[in-house]
């Protein structure tokens, strides 16, 4: 799979504007960390992961797990721009019975597990490599976590079994808003100098900005040191692509519900992000 960049950046564009509709129409929340990883969600379903949107269970696809999965909104919308399931499904997002639930859900296609407890997502992760290390399977799994996730001590437990089996069919990407719910990570807890955490773990770490989509591109396709899991520490903004929500714990919470929100958010990816979005 292969994508130009003005493919990729149109389909950030097209995350971020899907999620901020779906948000606002089921007056949900969590719009800051969805649009903070949508650069990330681009690059991974428009050129990186190998599945097949036709056979979400094909055997040999890659593994994807959402971490973070009150994020899901993005994650939904990146799915169905993909191709797992029809666009308008979006339209029932966080409504009562809908398989679209506000914590992304395994009913959905292409969802590999459910999660919303923080930090757990990386420690499924390092089991399905190691399974597929045991079993000689050629996928990958890329697991999306948040920087508040890694408060969880669970999360410390899987980065040290990954490297202790040199697990390097494991991507850890780390979207670094430094942001959480509460207040500011630095606030909260410290997570110090992350790259010389990993590293001392026994992994593979890179930084990158996580909304120059050649970048990530680049850094997740450049030959990586062997026999060591991978991570990837993205530099992102909480409420990327909208001013008045970029940087402000309030829009963990917020939805763009008011007319007058909704149309300055999408007005803003207008502005953000120009070319035609089709």
């Amino acid at each position: 799979m292969t994508a130009t960049i003005p493919e990729l950046k149109s389909l950030a564009y097209a995350i971020r504007e899907r999620a901020i509709h779906m948000v606002a129409r089921a007056d949900s929340s969590h719009i800051g960390g969805t649009l903070s990883m949508a650069d990330l969600l681009a690059v991974l379903y428009g050129d990186f992961l190998r599945v097949k949107p036709e056979d979400p269970d094909w055997a040999d696809r890659d593994r994807f797990i959402l971490s973070k999965g009150h994020c899901c909104s993005g994650l939904y919308a990146a799915l169905a721009l993909k191709g797992f399931f029809p666009l308008s499904d979006l339209d029932e997002y966080s409504f009562t019975d809908s398989r679209l639930m506000c914590h992304v859900s395994h009913a959905v296609p292409g969802v590999e597990w459910s999660t919303g407890s923080l930090g757990h997502g990386l420690g499924i992760g390092a089991g399905q490599a190691y399974i597929a290390r045991k079993t000689d399977k050629p996928w990958r799994v890329c697991v999306v976590l948040s920087d508040g996730e890694l408060d969880e001590g669970s999360n410390w437990e899987a980065i040290l079994f990954a490297g202790h089996h040199q697990l390097s069919n494991l991507y850890a990407i780390v979207d670094y808003n430094k942001i959480q719910s509460l207040g500011a990570v630095e606030d909260v807890i410290k997570l110090g100098d992350l790259s010389a955490k990993f590293a001392s773990f026994g992994w593979a770490p890179r930084e990158v900005d996580g909304h120059d989509v050649e970048a990530i591109r680049a850094a997740l396709r450049e030959p990586w040191p062997e026999n060591q899991p991978r991570c990837l520490i993205a530099h992102t903004v909480k409420g990327k692509g909208v001013d008045y929500m970029e940087h402000k714990l309030e829009w963990h919470y917020r939805a763009p519900k008011t007319e007058d929100l909704l149309t300055r958010a999408l007005n803003q990816l207008q502005v953000n992000y120009p070319g035609d979005h089709g």
